[in-house]
């Protein structure tokens, strides 16, 4: 599954140009890990897009994420992600994580409480599901 997971990203990466992309702190600290010499390269193309940052307000909401769309508190910076997309008027928040982001179970809660802060969610999706529409 990881295989395809990477040929997929890899067939999305070559369409990014269709979308405004934003990366957080978050994701650059994630693909730093691991090799040395892939960290860098994965870095290196991250290097041109713009960061989103972190506010107070994206902290409120993810709080609210975790306690009301019952998120569980490993998943904190999963709701940041979603906390910033939502702020950021962003479309898509692109993600590999079904567990907590992009799971059906929770979506209809993490909607409802974007919408109680008067954000619209984003559409959150996997690459795959993305290079479908």
């Amino acid at each position: 599954m990881l295989a395809g997971n990477q040929e997929t990203t890899k067939e999305w990466w070559d369409r990014r140009n269709d979308f405004d992309l934003y990366v957080s702190e978050f994701v650059l600290i994630e693909v730093a890990r691991g090799d040395p010499d892939a960290a860098a390269e994965r870095l290196k193309a991250l290097k041109a897009i713009p960061e989103i940052e972190v506010t107070e307000q994206a902290a409120i909401i993810a709080e609210k994420l975790l306690l009301q769309a019952l998120l569980p508190s490993k998943a904190r910076v999963d709701a940041l992600h979603i906390a910033m997309a939502a702020i950021g008027g962003m479309d898509y928040l692109l993600t590999w994580n079904c567990t907590h982001i992009a799971n059906p179970a929770f979506r209809p809660k993490i909607e409802s409480v974007i919408r109680l802060f008067g954000y619209e969610p984003p559409i959150i999706c996997t690459p795959q599901e993305l290079l479908e529409v």
